[in-house]
């Protein structure tokens, strides 16, 4: 399972503690979306609205509602123009309208409807100069166009095994070991405590697997050349 994390954190760019092992992509984005909107809410009572693009996948919008309903979040839904692509001086507009009552953003990384790939880097900036927390979902991104963790910025990056030909049932949410994260599951202290459940072993060793292809296309020779060399 570690083997695994590690070939996934070289997959990504990021750091193997900073993968965090799920039950797939909609887990992920419920345990990005919940666990800052209650963390940041409980550091700071204005934090109260999350940023998303109108055109984000149900397991993004779904959480989004039920916070709406549930836990008194309001939920900005911005536009985007006719290529699906979500404005940077939009969201500009939202965050400065009040920035203290914001608690977080999430923009997926490319939509999985038309393909349009979305500013991350632009809104990662844009969210900075207020201290504000951005997650994307990247499920439908791995895999097609260069998803690189510590390059983009982003505090949260949610992905799926069976997007790039690994088993169902397995994900990740990729999170800065800085970044303070409210759990959904508790019990055992699995996964640094933020995602308790016993893990589904064989199902992370496909998705490694399955992501290992993609880093020697891209250069990066994965863990069986490196066993050979």
């Amino acid at each position: 399972m570690e083997e695994s994390r590690e070939t996934l954190a070289q997959a990504l760019n990021c750091r193997p503690g900073e993968v965090v092992f799920t039950s797939g992509g909609t887990e992920a984005d419920n345990l990005a979306i919940k666990g800052l909107y209650w963390s940041r809410r409980a550091g700071d009572p204005r934090r109260l609205r999350i940023l998303a693009s109108a055109v984000e996948h149900h397991a993004v919008l779904d959480p989004l509602e039920w916070l709406e309903e549930h836990e008194g979040a309001g939920i900005n839904l911005l536009p985007v123009d006719r290529h699906g692509r979500l404005s940077p001086e939009g969201l500009r507009a939202a965050i400065e309208t009040e920035p203290v009552s914001v608690a977080a953003i999430t923009v997926m990384w490319a939509n999985n409807e038309v393909g349009t790939v979305q500013p991350i880097e632009e809104v990662v900036r844009l969210a900075a100069a207020h201290g504000i927390p951005v997650h994307t979902d990247a499920v439908q991104a791995i895999g097609a166009v260069p998803v690189d963790f510590a390059a983009s910025g982003v505090d949260a990056l949610s992905v799926s095994g069976h997007k790039v030909g690994g088993p169902q049932g397995v994900g990740a949410l990729v999170v800065r070991r800085e970044v303070d994260l409210t759990a959904l599951l508790h019990g055992g202290g699995q996964e640094r405590d933020v995602r308790s459940g016993t893990l589904d072993v064989p199902a992370i060793a496909g998705f490694a697997a399955a992501v290992e292809p993609g880093r020697e296309a891209a250069g990066r020779p994965g863990r069986a050349a490196q066993r050979a060399a």
